[in-house]
């Protein structure tokens, strides 16, 4: 089944009416949820509240997310309709992850889906709450991605597929995993792959609005304009715009970048140049940090502050190591390292969370992965960081203060994190210097 646009998007109410459809009313009741646990559905929506980080609207609950970057084309699974190749690379089945579904847990048409609920499964289990994927890379890595039921054919979309791909994130959001949305890959920013060569036009509108009214429902997930973006300015509002205006449940929308360009494509979008709401970092892996603490800082002093997330750590050979003895990584980066620079780095900054950016070295890559178990320990040490926040922090109330532990340069030699007068964390814990704050206090 396929669907295929008119000669323009209707907006704002415009376009015909559908019989018998038109004019249909009636009603229903809205009680207290039932949901517990993971499900978001026990929590409400995760919104913008205007701070550094995402808030569930039904328990007040902040929010802070750990989980993979990796695969990029997660959806790029010989189990959903009209999905394949178009330069003969071979796509997921997700196996290692068949016996991680249940028998409760959703399928479609007649047991297809399970190795892919499955790794959900597994992220789930493993304390992680948040995954993220392409929706579109006709012309990048993987070309294996897109709603279309072609992929050159970008006004006809694959209504089948969509529906499995809409299965996978019911299930995604009843596990609590926030849906991480990258909207294009860069090289569908422009040129040949790019919707309208890159402005908000037919092919553009339509693409964003199809998202919109298929998946917006969900409650939790963020809208990423485009991965290592190289657009200009004024395309990059006029996509924020889009979101903002048509999206009921005003979603967060940010923008992901290639490391070093942070500075020429953020900078003209803070304050009120731009509807973003946050921004998905990608740095090398030892800057993590200063990084974080810099955007958090220019855009609270803009006056709209950001919710700033590492979503991809260089190196693109290494990223997230997997675990010792894993096959196919014999490199000199290892998993403590990134755990102090990388994950502890952003969420002592006040940062909203890591994303695992998984290299092209390392067995289990950003295009190859189908086992996340290829980093079972890593998971481990997220879901004990996220915990430490989660249950000893008021973290919502606290910033970075490198100042009081003598960083004042934001390096990577300890980091302090404070309610002043209240609560201080400090990270790598220095006992020195909390005695001469505390000294310092007294």
């Amino acid at each position: 089944m396929s669907f295929r646009s008119g000669t323009d998007v209707a907006m704002n109410g415009g376009g015909s009416t559908l019989a018998p459809y038109h004019g249909k009313t009636g009603s229903f009741s809205v009680s207290e949820s039932d949901k517990s646990g993971r499900d978001f559905r026990g929590k409400g929506r995760l919104a913008y509240v205007g701070a550094r980080y995402l808030r569930h609207l039904g328990n007040n609950e902040w929010f802070v997310k750990v989980g993979p970057d990796s695969p990029e084309n997660l959806l790029g699974y010989n189990e959903f309709d009209g999905t394949y190749d178009h330069d003969n690379g071979a796509l997921k089945n997700w196996q290692p992850h068949v016996a991680d579904w249940t028998s409760s847990d959703p399928s479609w048409k007649g047991g297809k889906g399970k190795g892919l609920i499955g790794a959900l499964n597994y992220l789930a289990s493993e304390g992680q709450n948040v995954f993220s994927f392409l929706t579109y890379n006709a012309g990048g890595d993987g070309k294996d991605v897109w709603p279309f039921t072609g992929h050159t054919d970008r006004l006809r979309y694959d209504c089948s597929k969509l529906d499995q791909w809409d299965v996978v994130f019911t299930h995604a959001q009843q596990r609590g995993l926030y849906l991480h949305f990258k909207t294009q890959e860069t090289e569908n920013d422009n040129g040949t792959w790019g919707l309208d060569g890159g402005d908000t036009g037919r092919e553009r509108k339509l693409y964003y609005r199809e998202l919109i009214a298929r998946y917006a429902h969900h409650l939790a997930l963020n809208w990423n304009l485009g991965e290592e973006t190289t657009q200009t300015t004024a395309q990059q509002q006029a996509m924020a715009q889009f979101f903002a205006a048509n999206d009921p449940y005003r979603h967060p929308v940010v923008l992901h970048t290639y490391p070093g360009e942070q500075e020429q494509m953020y900078r003209p979008l803070l304050g009120n140049a731009s509807a973003l709401t946050g921004v998905s970092i990608q740095i090398n892996w030892d800057a993590v940090h200063a990084e974080t603490v810099q955007w958090i800082s220019e855009s609270t002093a803009a006056g709209k502050v950001w919710v700033v997330a590492n979503d991809e750590q260089g190196s693109a050979d290494i990223g997230i190591p997997p675990d010792v003895g894993w096959p196919g990584y014999s490199g000199a980066i290892t998993q403590d390292q990134v755990r102090k620079a990388t994950l502890w780095g952003n969420l002592m900054a006040g940062g909203a969370g890591v994303e695992s950016y998984f290299g092209y070295q390392t067995g289990e890559t950003d295009l190859t992965l189908q086992n996340f178990r290829s980093r079972d320990r890593w998971w481990d040490y997220c879901r004990h960081a996220k915990g430490f926040f989660d249950q000893h922090l008021p973290f919502s109330e606290m910033s970075s203060r490198n100042d009081l532990v003598g960083n004042a340069s934001n390096t990577n030699v300890r980091y302090g994190f404070a309610k002043i007068g209240a609560v201080y964390a400090v990270y790598p814990v220095s006992y020195t210097h909390l005695r001469a704050h505390e000294t310092k206090a007294n």
